[in-house]
């Protein structure tokens, strides 16, 4: 038997307890395999009281006692809050255990006592507040691994995504597009395509930066300096590549049959398109890491936690491909 899936708490005061409480209803459903998360067991108790959601809390003193009571009850390895959640509002205070349950739930993962990572959306401006240093969960996850160089792939049924430049502004985006950056991300997606996803030859389409391609260098010289020159290195490293495709024609119906994976310049680039395609059911999967991490690609709704409104659907498909992933 596998091991089960270690889940994180994310922002106490998002919607990450509610979305936990309600996969787990939907395990049988949805065929969710045995996960636990690194939470409070009280606040999540309390959580699922207030929501009138009938899911038995059960306390583990350690991953491998998840599987035998999954079925029973959520297994929820403690992690103390430093003071009781009020929804919609985060607590500095609160912000060590979210980064404690992260921290912890790797330990585990490398340990092998759990065989895949899900993390539930954090509150950045938060973790800022507490002394947070890191762009995002991505960069976090890196660091604890020793340095690795991560790899972000947005997928939905029907499209993959990976940005080549993340967590930056836009005109810092454009600055910091470099020729290795995009060469890295798509080695790293294609293994990850060969590896993890049964994918025997990955197909990589690349984006262009630039209206219309550049217009051949009337609207920026980004494709002819930049990525015409990483598709060629991709492509004579014996990768099925092509590109630069102008963005506005890349994601229709048709486009999407022709390839396996994108690789997009900047974050909203990627996440546009996939987003409209499918909102409810896209998963972050993070490329590169020692072990496979997943992440519902929303974030923590802050507007409406604790209302009873949050829906559930990316975080059930990151737990199902999260299992998938690690059966390959």
């Amino acid at each position: 038997m596998r091991a089960p899936l270690a889940l994180t708490m994310g922002e106490p005061a998002g919607i990450g307890g509610e979305i936990t409480l309600r996969a787990w209803y939907a395990r049988r459903e949805a065929g969710i395999p045995p996960f636990f998360t690194l939470a409070d067991p009280n606040e999540l108790q309390r959580l699922a009281e207030t929501l009138g959601l009938k899911v038995p809390v059960r306390r583990i003193t350690g991953a491998p006692e998840a599987a035998s009571c999954f079925e029973d009850g959520l297994p929820v390895l403690p992690i103390t809050l430093a003071r009781p959640v009020l929804p919609g509002t985060p607590d500095i205070a609160n912000e060590s255990a979210v980064l404690e349950a992260i921290t912890m739930a790797v330990s585990l993962v490398r340990a092998g006592q759990a065989s895949a990572l899900v993390t539930n959306p954090i509150q950045k401006e938060s973790l800022y507040a507490a002394g947070y240093r890191h762009p995002g969960h991505t960069e976090f996850l890196a660091e604890l691994v020793g340095g690795v160089r991560p790899v972000m792939m947005l997928a939905c049924p029907g499209l993959r995504v990976v940005p080549v430049t993340i967590h930056l502004a836009l005109r810092e985006a454009v600055a910091a597009l470099r020729r290795e950056d995009i060469v890295a991300c798509g080695r790293i997606t294609a293994e990850a395509l060969t590896r993890h996803f049964g994918v025997s030859r990955p197909r990589l389409a690349v984006a262009a930066l630039n209206p219309h391609g550049g217009e051949k260098g009337t609207m920026g010289r980004e494709e002819i300096d930049i990525i015409l020159p990483a598709v060629a290195e991709l492509g004579a490293a014996g990768l099925a590549v092509a590109g630069p495709f102008p963005a506005d024609t890349l994601f229709h119906e048709k486009a999407r049959a022709s390839y396996d994976a994108v690789l997009c310049m900047y974050h909203d680039q990627a996440l546009i398109p996939l987003k409209t395609i499918d909102f409810a059911r896209g998963v972050n999967v993070t490329l590169g890491l020692p072990f496979i991490r997943t992440s519902p690609d929303h974030g923590t709704a802050l507007d409406i936690a604790g209302l009873g409104r949050a829906d559930p659907s990316s975080l059930i498909e990151a737990l199902r491909l999260a299992g998938r992933l690690t059966r390959s």
